[in-house]
Formats: C-alpha cells, sequence, structure tokens
C-alpha cells in the first residue's frame, strides 16, 4: 500500500489483472466505479462530501486509469468477479454501497444480482438499461475501428466529450472537458480499444437481470442523456423489487463531474433513507 494525499492507494490482483484501488472516507464501505473513458478522477468532486459517512472504495477498471491495459475482450460479468476480487483482497466482508457511473452501474447491477450477500444497496449514474441498438452499434463501431487505425486524434476526442458531457458543462467546464478528454489521450491505445469492444460494444442487455437485485437501488439519469430517457429510468426502476430513479438536470453520463452537489444530496439523502419507492425530485 501507498499512502497519498488524498487516500490509500492499494495495487490489487484480479481475474481482469491488476487494479489500481484508491480508498478515503471513514464508515461503512463503498465502493464507486466509474465510466468508460475517465478513471477514478471522475470522483473527485464527491469524494469528500461521500467520504463524510463511508469509506470509499474507488476502483479503476481494467485499461483505465493505474490499472493494468487488458490485450483480451473481457465481459461485464467478469467485471464483477474482480471487484468481488477486490473486496476479498482487502477483506472487506460487510455488504458494500456501490455506486457505478455508466460502465460502473452495469457492474454494479451485475455484482449485485450475482452477490446479493455483498451487495447493501445500489446507485446507477447515466447508465443505459438496454443494449446497443443497430443504428447505435454502427456508428459506435465505426469510432472503435477508427480509434485502433489513428488513436485518440481531436474529432474522436470531442465525439467522446460530446457522448459524455452536456453542452452546458462543455460550455461552462473546461476542467471537466480536460478530464474526458486526458482520459482518452493518455490510455494506454491497445488496451483502450479493447475496452471500447468489451465495455460498448458488447453491452449487455440488463432489464433481464433487474428482477434479481435484492439490494434498495436508485436508478440516477441525465435530462440531456437520450440512451437513458426519465421514462427510461422510471420504466427500469419498476422492474426492480426495491427501485427508484431520479433526474439531474443539464447532464449526460458523467453527473459526478457535471453536478456534484445534486449527486452528493441524491447519494446522501438514499443511504440514510434507503430505496423507498417511487421517483425522487429531479434536480
Amino acid at each position: 500500500m501507498n499512502e497519498q494525499r488524498n487516500g490509500t492507494i492499494t495495487m490489487v490482483p484480479t481475474k481482469l489483472g491488476t487494479l489500481r484501488v484508491d480508498a478515503s472516507g471513514t464508515g461503512r464501505p463503498a465502493v464507486l466505479w466509474h465510466s468508460l473513458f475517465v478513471d477514478s478522477k471522475s470522483w473527485n468532486r464527491v469524494r469528500a462530501a461521500l467520504g463524510e459517512s463511508r469509506r470509499l472504495f474507488m476502483i479503476d477498471g481494467p485499461s483505465h486509469g493505474g490499472s493494468a491495459p487488458m490485450t483480451r475482450r473481457f465481459t461485464l460479468d467478469e467485471c464483477a468477479g474482480a471487484a468481488l476480487d477486490v473486496l476479498d483482497h482487502l477483506e472487506i466482508t460487510e455488504p458494500v454501497d456501490w455506486v457505478g457511473n455508466a460502465w460502473g452501474g452495469h457492474v454494479g447491477a451485475l455484482f449485485a444480482a450475482a452477490h446479493p450477500e455483498r451487495c447493501r444497496s445500489l446507485v446507477t449514474i447515466g447508465t443505459p438499461v438496454h443494449a446497443l441498438g443497430a443504428p447505435e452499434r454502427r456508428r459506435i463501431g465505426a469510432m472503435v475501428s477508427l480509434y485502433r487505425l489513428v488513436g485518440p486524434v481531436g474529432p474522436l476526442v470531442k465525439a467522446v466529450e460530446r457522448g459524455l458531457l452536456s453542452p452546458q458543462t462543455r460550455a461552462t467546464d473546461p476542467d471537466a472537458v480536460r478530464l474526458v478528454g486526458d482520459g482518452l489521450r493518455h490510455a494506454d491505445r491497445r488496451g483502450m480499444y479493447t475496452a471500447m469492444r468489451s465495455v460498448m460494444l458488447a453491452r449487455p442487455d440488463l432489464t433481464p437481470v433487474l428482477s434479481d437485485i435484492a439490494a434498495p437501488t436508485l436508478m440516477v439519469t441525465g435530462d440531456e442523456l437520450p440512451v437513458l430517457t426519465p421514462s427510461d429510468a422510471r420504466a427500469a426502476a419498476a422492474k426492480l423489487p426495491h427501485g427508484t430513479s431520479a433526474v439531474i438536470a443539464a447532464t449526460r453520463h458523467l453527473a459526478p463531474l457535471e453536478a456534484a452537489t445534486a449527486v452528493v444530496e441524491l447519494v446522501v439523502a438514499f443511504w440514510r433513507d434507503g430505496a423507498g419507492s417511487g421517483d425522487t425530485p429531479t434536480r
């Protein structure tokens, strides 16, 4: 372990290679898993406030941040298994509160369904429930192929920024834009290509597993996110045994970056009060 200014860094061997885990805060354990293209730095705007009541374990996913790049295709189920490897390695046996952003929400849903005894609650943020449709698959497949050929050139970086961040964020928050762009520009190229294929193109439909998630669950979406509209989030939450949904204005996939205060308010209230029923107010 290495002590860092913001927390304790541990490199953990898992079935998907060595993953970097940044731990900080105090209280019950909570796992935070980020979106594709960014890493655990995308939690920096919420970590201090969430860490007031939770011991946060922020995992860099395979091929992202300080974790090892993957050289083979991998599945979201394997990601959930790698998260279990992290918890076992760190001897965390108490059920965790999972907070997942986009990719991290998919992993959290599969983790909660497969290991109900290890998951106290689940929050997904900007996590589409359905697999890619044919038009999306063609468009994103072309982008992934182009990345393989030429790497993180300007137009590709801009396309990722547009996909993850709302127009308002892109116009007014250069630090958020820079974080997204740097995540793509500084990534191991083969590893990121593998992650794109594994996490985006091969993303499964989560609908069949929703009814298996026993943990209280909050599904958060942005009103600028076309792949998970507020009505989509409500419909998905209704399929959960203990599900609720919320909407955060002027965000797309990366609400922890785009609207940190609103995310903290929603998550802390959810942790305090449990899932409840119905919808929480729009922020």
